[in-house]
C-alpha cells in the first residue's frame, strides 16, 4: 500500500510541476505599464513627500522628546530615513497589485 501511495504523490506532484507556470509572469511592458500608472497615482496624491515628511516629523518629535535639539535633528533623519524605505515598500506592493488585478485583456479592450 505503501508504494502505491508513494507512485500516486510522485504522479501528482510530477503534474503540478509539468504544468506551464509561463502564464502568470509579466511582460516587462505590462510591468512597465502598471508602474507608470503607480507613479502617476502617486504624484498626484503627493505620496511620497506623504509618507517621507510624515515619518521624519514623527521621528523629530520623538527624538525631541527624548533627546532636546540634538535628538530632534537626529530623529528626523532617522525618521526620513524610515520614510523613505517604506515609501519604496509601498510603491513596490501597489505595482504588484496592479500588476495582479489588471489583464492584458482588459486594457485593450476595456468595453
Amino acid at each position: 500500500m505503501t508504494k502505491l501511495k508513494s507512485v500516486a504523490v510522485h504522479t501528482i506532484f510530477a503534474a503540478i510541476l509539468s504544468q506551464p507556470i509561463i502564464a502568470l509572469a509579466q511582460t516587462p511592458a505590462q510591468h512597465r505599464e502598471a508602474q507608470r500608472e503607480q507613479d502617476a497615482h502617486d504624484k498626484r496624491h503627493h505620496n511620497t513627500a506623504k509618507v517621507v515628511g510624515g515619518s521624519a516629523a514623527g521621528g523629530a518629535v520623538v527624538g525631541g522628546l527624548m533627546g532636546g535639539g540634538k535628538g530632534a535633528l537626529i530623529g528626523g533623519a532617522v525618521g526620513a530615513g524610515g520614510g523613505v524605505a517604506a515609501d519604496k515598500i509601498r510603491k513596490h506592493n501597489g505595482v504588484k497589485k496592479r500588476e495582479r488585478e489588471e489583464t492584458p485583456h482588459y486594457r485593450q479592450n476595456p468595453y
